[in-house]
């Protein structure tokens, strides 16, 4: 079953973590005071596909390519969610929701606004500017 997901390639220490991904879209948004990140211009949103049996090796080679703070990526398919933090991985079984606590409140001790932390059942969409930079 493939994942799905989306990494934000300013997220990255070494945008070569994005070689091999199979991207399958990118979006670029202009950067509003709601993204929390005032040092940057633009997001560079990308949307990519990852086999099944490549899921737990590019989870761990996203989270180490991961800038340390303030960041995440995920994907998932129909039944697992990575969630995926500079240096820490959470696979999340998603028929059992409360799974998902420890990754919000490990993405909160990063300063990351709840909002943003939107991959949780528990937490409404928020809003990006979605005008292309």
């Amino acid at each position: 079953m493939k994942y799905q997901g989306v990494i934000i390639e300013e997220s990255l220490r070494d945008s070569n973590a994005l070689s091999g991904l199979n991207i399958t879209s990118t979006k670029v948004e202009k950067v509003t005071p709601a993204h929390n990140t005032p040092w940057l211009q633009q997001w560079t949103l990308h949307r990519f596909d990852a086999d099944e049996q490549e899921a737990e090796d590019l989870a761990q080679r996203l989270s180490r390519a991961l800038q340390v703070g303030y960041w995440y990526a995920d994907f998932k398919n129909s039944s697992v969610h990575y969630i995926i933090f500079p240096n820490e991985v959470f696979r999340i079984d998603r028929s059992q929701p409360e799974q998902y606590e420890a990754a919000v409140e490990h993405g909160l001790t990063l300063d990351i606004p709840d909002y943003q932390l939107d991959f949780s059942p528990a937490i409404k969409d928020w809003q990006r500017n979605n005008s292309p930079a």
